[in-house]
């Protein structure tokens, strides 16, 4: 039986001399609403192979997370998340609907590839509440596009420190298949990647598992187009091996979730707060684009289960990314 795709190329790669830089702008206007997730800008770097601290990469041969054969990257990013009631043209706390709520926040992680599996060990710290600018970014972003003002900034969660510690693990090569050359498409083929992840702060704690389906043309170029969690996980990591690739997607993750600042509200003070929901499913679907063996292009659309016991409809919004190579 011939190994998985990809395996043989894996294992003959040389050490990624690239710095890959991703920027990603998730919207609700994507899915036509301004309510609950409605904004969030990531922007990250990942280094090349083994340009990695040496105090991190200790830490990460230290902890029982990562192969021994997996090439070490770091991660560094930069991101802000806002959060709005469904109503936002009233000024008063709306007590069925979730918080106004703003989340600025960087990053440091270690990152783990070997072909076949991807490990992902993250920890962002930053801060909830009138520090993370979300009231500011979102009221001049609506007057500069000429649409409705929020209201209801002033009922926001106060101001507090956040700690999130993520880990993720997807498996590649798990199963895949090659349809070979149809019509004008080379190296047509399907793959299955399945994650385990989690979180662990005062921001979000939670359990997570699921899978992405692929159908495209080289598909061990990478993991998946990067998410901003708690979505289904990606990856800033790609490495193209054509000067172009393409792959659609669609995928799900379930989450048990334990704490989400969020909807429970500021953990040490009293706050506006709802009752969430412990379960939450996400369906994604999308499309994958890798350019001249620098650039992928991705679209998601992702379908977000009712998150707290008020919520009437699940959620929709969609997410533009763009990463480049040098």
């Amino acid at each position: 039986m011939p190994p998985p795709a990809g395996a043989e190329e894996s294992e003959a790669r040389d050490p990624d001399p690239a710095w890959i830089i991703t920027g990603q702008f998730s919207n609700d206007l994507f899915g036509g609403s301004d309510a609950h997730f409605t904004h969030g800008t990531r922007l990250s770097a990942l280094s090349p192979d083994g340009h990695v601290p040496g105090f991190i990469e200790r830490a990460g041969k230290w902890l029982p997370l990562f192969p021994e054969d997996g090439n070490l990257r770091v991660t560094y990013s930069l991101g802000q998340e806002m959060f709005t009631p469904e109503r936002i043209e009233e000024r008063e706390l709306i007590e069925d609907d979730r918080p106004y709520a703003g989340w600025l926040y960087g990053g440091i992680g270690l990152i783990s590839e070997n072909g076949d599996r991807l490990d992902n060990l993250e920890l962002n710290v930053g801060v909830v509440g009138p520090a993370s600018l979300a009231d500011k970014t979102q009221i001049e972003y609506h007057k500069l596009i000429d649409v409705d003002v929020p209201e209801g900034w002033d009922n926001q969660l106060h101001n507090e420190p956040g700690v999130v510690l993520y880990y993720e693990r997807k498996w590649r090569n798990l199963w895949q298949v090659e349809l070979g050359n149809v019509a004008m498409l080379n190296n047509l083929g399907v793959d299955l990647t399945p994650h385990l992840g989690g979180a662990l702060g005062n921001v979000y704690t939670y359990g997570a598992g699921g899978f992405t389906l692929r159908l495209g043309e080289d598909l061990p170029d990478d993991y998946g187009p990067p998410r901003l969690r708690p979505a289904l996980p990606g990856s800033d990591y790609f490495r193209p091996t054509d000067w172009f690739g393409w792959y659609l997607f669609a995928g799900a993750e379930g989450r048990i979730v334990a704490r989400n600042i969020f909807l429970d509200g500021n953990t040490f003070e009293d706050s506006h707060s709802v009752d969430k929901r412990p379960l939450v499913l996400d369906l994604q679907a999308g499309i994958a684009i890798m350019l001249g063996e620098r650039v992928r292009l991705a679209y998601t659309h992702l379908l977000r289960s009712e998150e707290y016991r008020e919520q009437d409809a699940p959620d929709q919004f969609g997410t533009i990314s763009v990463s480049i190579r040098f």
